[in-house]
């Protein structure tokens, strides 16, 4: 049950974000359903974890809050041993998201990715608002003052034909219009009454003298308009454009994928040094003899007043430009290296983060299994109330820990598996906790226990302060955890 009230929540998030994008487009039914479909899918991986929490505070909850928890501990088992069952049964849930996290996950991806592509790009449905023009089809622009109720009939029509020039060289006006699909939808026909058609001939004349030129007039009573309608009709991309994108990719893939980048990146790497190489040398050539002898060969060039002391005063500029030339070209090698060197490290950043969140998605289940039985048995309410209110809570807290990571994993700024783990990390300690608070009884959200605590601080504090005697201080009534339950015989 948590489970589908989860996933409804984030299908109605979906269609909250990309509902410009289906709104007036002319989608047939299944369409729509073939795109929530998949969208389920890839919800789960954020459905699972949410209802696995949900769904044991509220278990928990009902068996504290109908005292079945109690029966349960004064027949000698403990909460640990009432968990077992649970946890081999979220175990094997955990091992089922593994796989289809492994194995189904990337293909609905890749289905998805593809279909929510041609969904966004397919342009909306021709549409005729009285006294605006529209222009919606490539080459016209069409405006009717008005139209029946059905949308099928047009008055008083004024076409645009811009598709011989980019000037409005043909204009046709027409008294009233019908419209209608041709039998396979590609084509739109317009069967106009009552009309006029002015072309002028001087546009495609314009380069050409011509002395000549004409201004033609057609009359018509009934004419037909076809205009073509392929750009309104949603084209399916080939999905191997998709392939190899880290989100379609399942272990054995990012494996592969991972090793290929390496070796690509390696590469670069080793070729840098080789192609700056040569512009990397330190020499006088300011300085050459006309003879060959070993004595000139020999004679070396004084650097002890600097590089430049060195070489002579007219030649000076010259070696200066040639430097300058070097750097700049050094310098254009090693950013454009540079900029495929982050593109490469990126792929392997997102490469490995896919790779860890097949099994980051299994553990999340177990460890918010572990967070909320615990948290139910403690709290001692079932339903849809506080059990909601603390499942959004500590759930938030997962999330907002697991984004800010995995966000700092994808900039480079921490490793890929702390920046994937890092949730599970923190929160593990936390349901250590929880789960030892429910073994011993303890009363962790008990609101009295806390004010109680907080009065016998308040007056220690005043004893210390010699601002109340000691024996004025009220003896505290110790309470039995056992005085809330009472078992009928």
């Amino acid at each position: 049950m948590t489970f589908f009230i989860v996933m409804f929540v984030l299908l109605m998030l979906f269609l909250f974000k990309y509902i410009d994008d289906l709104i007036g487009k002319g989608f047939e039914w299944y369409v729509i359903l073939e795109l929530l479909a998949y969208q389920s899918a890839v919800q789960i991986s954020m459905a699972m974890p949410l209802s696995m929490l949900l769904s044991s505070i509220m278990t928990f909850g009902n068996l504290g809050e109908s005292y079945e928890l109690v029966a349960i501990k004064a027949a000698g088992i403990s909460l640990r041993k009432a968990m077992a069952p649970l946890f081999i049964l979220v175990g094997l849930f955990s091992g089922g998201a593994f796989l289809f996290s492994d194995y189904i996950l990337p293909v609905v991806n890749l289905k998805m990715g593809a279909l929510l592509y041609d969904v966004r790009i397919k342009q909306a449905d021709f549409l005729i608002k009285p006294g605006i023009f529209n222009n919606t089809i490539p080459g016209y622009s069409i405006r009717a003052k008005g139209k029946s109720k059905d949308g099928k009939i047009l008055y008083d029509l004024m076409i645009y034909d811009h598709k011989s020039s980019n000037t409005a060289s043909n204009v046709l006006l027409a008294r009233e219009g019908y419209i209608y699909n041709s039998p396979d939808n590609n084509t739109m026909i317009l069967k106009l009454k009552d009309g006029v058609r002015y072309e002028d001939s001087r546009a495609r004349n314009a380069r050409v003298y011509n002395p000549r030129q004409q201004f033609t007039r057609f009359h018509f009573d009934e004419t037909e308009q076809k205009f073509d309608m392929s750009a309104f009709q949603m084209k399916r991309t080939d999905e191997n454009l998709f392939k190899s994108h880290h989100m379609m990719l399942n272990l054995k893939q990012l494996k592969h994928y991972t090793d290929s980048n390496a070796v690509q990146m390696d590469s670069l790497r080793n070729t840098v040094f080789r192609e700056i190489q040569s512009y990397y040398y330190f020499f006088n050539d300011y300085y050459k003899r006309k003879d060959s002898t070993v004595a000139a060969k020999t004679l070396a060039v004084d650097y002890s007043q600097g590089l430049l002391a060195a070489i002579p005063n007219d030649k000076r500029s010259t070696a200066i430009s040639n430097a300058m030339s070097q750097v700049r070209y050094v310098k254009d090698v090693l950013n454009i290296k540079a900029n495929e060197d982050t593109f490469y490290r990126d792929k392997d950043i997102r490469y490995n983060i896919e790779f860890q969140r097949k099994f980051t998605l299994a553990v999340s289940c177990l460890l918010l299994f572990c967070i909320g039985a615990p948290l139910g048995a403690i709290i001692r309410k079932g339903g849809l109330g506080l059990p909601v209110v603390m499942a959004i809570i500590f759930f938030l807290i997962y999330h907002i820990i697991s984004t800010v990571s995995e966000k700092s994993a994808k900039e480079g700024n921490i490793d890929t598996f702390w920046g994937m783990w890092m949730a599970i990390f923190i929160l593990t300690p936390l349901a250590i906790f929880l789960t030892y608070k429910a073994a011993t009884d303890s009363a962790l959200f008990d609101i009295e226990q806390y004010r109680l605590k907080a009065e016998k601080m308040l007056n220690w504090i005043k004893v210390r302060l010699g601002t109340r005697m000691p024996h004025d201080v009220p003896p505290q009534k110790h309470k039995s955890l056992h005085d809330d339950y009472t078992i009928s015989p």
